[in-house]
C-alpha cells in the first residue's frame, strides 16, 4: 500500500460521514495481510477468525488514539500481535491445566487436524518449529521472515529495541534451523 492510498483510508475514517466507508476499505487492504500474520503466529484458521475479529474491534473503537507518528499498518500489525500473543497466554495458561504436553506436539496435531492446512511433511515440521518458540520471539521472526518488515518497524510494533530484535532473531533462526536438521536425519 502506498502513502496516497492510507492517506485516503486515514481521511475517510477521520471523516464521521465516511468512517463505515473507510473501516470497510480498511478492512478490504489490510485484512488479507494481517490474517496472514496471525495464521502464521496461531497456526489455527478457527482461532485466526477471532483474533482478527477482536483486532479490527479495537481498531475501530481506538482509531481516535492512531496519531500518524508511524504508518497505518505499523499500527495495525501492533494489535495484531499485541492481541495473538494475549491469545496465546491464555491458551497456554488453560493448556497447562489440561495437559503437560511439548507444544511442538501440540501444534502438529492441530494443524494435522485444520481442514485449511495442506502442507507436506517439511511444512509440518517448520511450523512445529515455530510453536516451539517462545511467543514474542515467534512474532518477531515471522514478522521479519516472512512479512520482510524492516527491524525499525518490528520495534515500534513489539515495542523491543532493534538490537533485541537482531538478537532474538538470530535465535529464532538458530533454533529453527537445529529442529529442522534433527527432522532431516
Amino acid at each position: 500500500m502506498n502513502a496516497a492510498e492510507e492517506s485516503a483510508i486515514l481521511t475517510q475514517l477521520r471523516d464521521e460521514r465516511q468512517r463505515e466507508q473507510g473501516f470497510g476499505a480498511l478492512v478490504r487492504v489490510y485484512g488479507p495481510l494481517l490474517h496472514r500474520h496471525l495464521l502464521r503466529m496461531l497456526q489455527s484458521s478457527a482461532d485466526v477468525d477471532d483474533v482478527l475479529q477482536n483486532t479490527l474491534i479495537k481498531v475501530y473503537r481506538h482509531l481516535d488514539r492512531f496519531r500518524e507518528e508511524s504508518k497505518l499498518s505499523t499500527w495495525l500489525y501492533r494489535i495484531a500481535t499485541n492481541e495473538a500473543l494475549a491469545w496465546l497466554r491464555s491458551q497456554q495458561r488453560r493448556e497447562r491445566r489440561i495437559s503437560s504436553e511439548d507444544p511442538a506436539l501440540t501444534a502438529g496435531r492441530t494443524l494435522r487436524a485444520d481442514p485449511f492446512f495442506d502442507g507436506d511433511a517439511a511444512q509440518l515440521e517448520l511450523q512445529k518449529a515455530l510453536a516451539a518458540l517462545p511467543d514474542k520471539q515467534r512474532a518477531v521472526f515471522l514478522l521479519r521472515y516472512y512479512d520482510e518488515l524492516p527491524y525499525a518497524e518490528i520495534s515500534q510494533i513489539t515495542g523491543t529495541s532493534e538490537g533485541a530484535l537482531k538478537a532474538s532473531y538470530h535465535l529464532a533462526v538458530k533454533k529453527i534451523e537445529s529442529k529442522l536438521k534433527a527432522y532431516a536425519q
